[in-house]
C-alpha cells in the first residue's frame, strides 16, 4: 500500500512540475516539489555548503524569518543589505559582497518582480562569485527573466503555502537551472531534491487536517485558541505558519516530499491560477489609478510602473507608523482584512535576534528601516467593488 501512495504521489508531483514548465516556459525534469518552500531552501543552501564550504548569504530584513531560518540551519551566515523602496527587494546598485558570500537572495516581495534590477543584481552576484536564490515565495509560478525571456536565477523558490497565492496551506516546488555557471551546485541540488523521503504518518496527517483545525479555531474563545496553539504544536498535532522554533532560528524537521494530499491539493490551485492572478491584477490596477499620486501615501515604483502585476499584497508607505496603522485598523475595519507586511521586520518578530545575526549598526539599513517603519499593505483577495472601498479609507485615513 505504501509502495502505490509512494507511486501516486510522484505522478501528482509530475503533473505539477508539468503545470508549472508550462507556466515558465521551463523543463519538467528541473522541478522538483518539496513539503514547504523553506525545506526546499534548506536543501539548497546545504548544497552550495557542501560544494562552495563556509562563508555569507546576503539577504534581506523585510522578509519572513523562515526565509532566513534555512540559511542558519545549513551553517552558513545571513548578512543583511539594504533595499530599494521602488522593488522592495535588495538594492543591487548599493550592493556590496564580501569575499566570502556564497549566495545573493533576490527577492520578489509582494509579488513585484522588477525584470531590470534583477538583472542587475544576478550581474553583481554572479561577478563575486555568489549563487543567485531566487525567492518566489509571493509569486509562484513567475520569475525574473533576462532580455531573452530565459529565468535569471540559479535556484527558484516557490511557495503554495499558507497566505501566499494559492489557498493550499502547504507544499512548494524549487526550479533548478541548467544554465547554472555553478554547475557542482546545481547538480547536486537536484540529486538530493530527487531523492527527498515522503512524510512521516503524523506530519501527513496534520497537513491533511490543518485547514479544519483553523476553522475550529475561528468559533473558539480567543483564550482557548491560544492555549490550543502553544499546546497543539508541542504534541505534534498541529502545523502552524510559523512556529517558536522557526523563531528561532531552527527547521524543526528534514527536508521531504510533499504528501500525495499536499500535492492534491496544490494541483488544483495551480490549475486556477489563471484566473486567480487575473483576479488580483485587477485590484492592483485600481490601487494603482486611485492611490498613485495621492499626497500622503509612497507606493514602490516597481509596483506602479509597466504592466500591472497580480501582487500578493499592495505595498503603499504612510508618512510614518502611526498612520500605516490606522490605514491597516480602518481597512480591517470596513470589512477587508489586511496587515503590515513586513512590521516587523523578519515577521512576525523574532525569539532570538543574536540568532539571526541582526545588526545593532542600522546605519546601512536607512531604506529598510524607513520601510518596515512606514508601510502599509493592502488585500488584492477582495473584489473590484472591494478595492474601490479600501481606496476610499485609505484616502480617508490619510487625508485625515
Amino acid at each position: 500500500m505504501a509502495s502505490l501512495e509512494q507511486t501516486a504521489g510522484k505522478t501528482l508531483e509530475q503533473r505539477i512540475a508539468s503545470l508549472l514548465a508550462r507556466r515558465t516556459g521551463t523543463v519538467e525534469m528541473d522541478w522538483h516539489c518539496v513539503f514547504k518552500a523553506r525545506y526546499g531552501m534548506r536543501v539548497a543552501f546545504d548544497a552550495i555548503r557542501s560544494r562552495m564550504g563556509e562563508g555569507v548569504v546576503v539577504t534581506q530584513l523585510l522578509t519572513c524569518c523562515t526565509a532566513v531560518d534555512p540559511i542558519l540551519a545549513a551553517g552558513l551566515t545571513p548578512l543583511y543589505a539594504d533595499i530599494s523602496v521602488d522593488t522592495a527587494s535588495i538594492d543591487p546598485d548599493r550592493l556590496a559582497l564580501p569575499d566570502d558570500c556564497r549566495a545573493v537572495m533576490l527577492q520578489h516581495t509582494y509579488g513585484i518582480i522588477d525584470d531590470a534590477a534583477s538583472r542587475r543584481l544576478v550581474e553583481r552576484a554572479h561577478a563575486a562569485g555568489a549563487v543567485v536564490i531566487e525567492d518566489c515565495a509571493h509569486c509562484v509560478g513567475r520569475m525574473a527573466v533576462d532580455e531573452e525571456g530565459h529565468p535569471l536565477a540559479d535556484i527558484s523558490i516557490h511557495s503554495f503555502g499558507i497566505e501566499k497565492v494559492l489557498d493550499t496551506l502547504f507544499g512548494g516546488a524549487v526550479w533548478v537551472n541548467p544554465r547554472s555557471p555553478f554547475t557542482e551546485v546545481v547538480d547536486e541540488l537536484s540529486a538530493r531534491l530527487a531523492v527527498l523521503p515522503a512524510p512521516p504518518a503524523r506530519i501527513a496527517f496534520v497537513a491533511r487536517v490543518n485547514r479544519f483545525q483553523l476553522r475550529v479555531f475561528g468559533h473558539l474563545p480567543r483564550p482557548l485558541v491560544r492555549g490550543l496553539r502553544r499546546v497543539l504544536p508541542a504534541l505534534g498535532l498541529f502545523e502552524p505558519a510559523v512556529s517558536d522554533d522557526e523563531r528561532r532560528g531552527q527547521l524543526p524537521y528534514d527536508p521531504m516530499r510533499p504528501s500525495r494530499f499536499v500535492c492534491e491539493k496544490a494541483l488544483v490551485a495551480l490549475e486556477g491560477l489563471g484566473r486567480v492572478e487575473d483576479a488580483r491584477a485587477a485590484v492592483a490596477s485600481v490601487y494603482r489609478s486611485e492611490l498613485g499620486g495621492v499626497p500622503g501615501i509612497e507606493i514602490p515604483q516597481a509596483a506602479i510602473s509597466g504592466d500591472t502585476q497580480p501582487l500578493l499584497k499592495f505595498p503603499v508607505l504612510a508618512a510614518d507608523t502611526a498612520t500605516a496603522d490606522r490605514m491597516v485598523s480602518e481597512v480591517c475595519r470596513a470589512g477587508y482584512y489586511t496587515s503590515a507586511w513586513y512590521r516587523p521586520e523578519l515577521c512576525p518578530g523574532v525569539l532570538d535576534k543574536a540568532a539571526y545575526h541582526v545588526p545593532e549598526d542600522r546605519s546601512g539599513l536607512a531604506a529598510n528601516d524607513r520601510f518596515v517603519a512606514c508601510v502599509a499593505t493592502l488585500p488584492t483577495d477582495v473584489d473590484v467593488a472591494g478595492a474601490h472601498r479600501v481606496c476610499e479609507v485609505v484616502r480617508s485615513v490619510v487625508s485625515s
